[in-house]
């Protein structure tokens, strides 16, 4: 059976993208050392991808090829006749049935991308498995909080935390 892995960044105050979705934040953060914050390592653990429509129109506003290429990616929407693009599988009904049902096949984990609304979806629903959180050392004014609406209590447990260079923090945890 597939996990369901959360793995994103947030500022110090709880935000993954700033009010107009803009998460180049992320770049204003000094690097010295190129780490990839496990990255590569994460990216080859998973086959597939969840998203929903406003990451995905995101992804698409950067200026490079689209990043996901060689996985199965799968974009969470309501709306009925998503302009087609030839990376993805759009899931417009059924959602939680779905990816009831992909969690359940073969192969290796799936990677949540977010954003805040699927990410809180998921978790309401007891669907995500672990939690990759990367707290960068960065206050945004506003933007967008990693879940999107109050959620009953969520217990989690801590399974490796590690600091970096940068002042970036990583805790991994499962979802109890």
């Amino acid at each position: 059976m597939k996990k369901i892995k959360l793995y994103i960044a947030i500022s110090i105050n709880g935000k993954i993208a700033k009010k107009n979705g803009d998460v180049d934040w992320l770049e204003n953060i000094p690097n010295p050392d190129n780490e990839d914050y496990g990255y590569t390592e994460f990216v080859e653990s998973c086959d597939s991808t969840i998203m929903g429509m406003v990451t995905h129109q995101q992804i698409l506003g950067f200026d490079v090829a689209y990043p996901y290429r060689g996985m199965k990616n799968y974009v969470i929407t309501r709306n009925q006749n998503p302009e087609p693009f030839e990376h993805v599988e759009f899931v417009t009904s059924n959602h939680i049935d779905f990816i009831k049902s992909l969690k359940q096949q073969n192969g290796k984990d799936i990677w949540l991308i977010g954003g805040g609304q699927i990410n809180t979806l998921l978790l309401a629903n007891k669907l995500i498995d672990q939690i990759y959180l990367y707290y960068m050392p960065y206050i945004l004014e506003n933007g967008h909080d990693i879940f999107e609406y109050n959620l009953k209590n969520v217990p989690l447990k801590l399974i490796s935390n590690r600091t970096f260079q940068s002042g970036a923090m990583e805790a991994v945890y499962d979802v109890v």
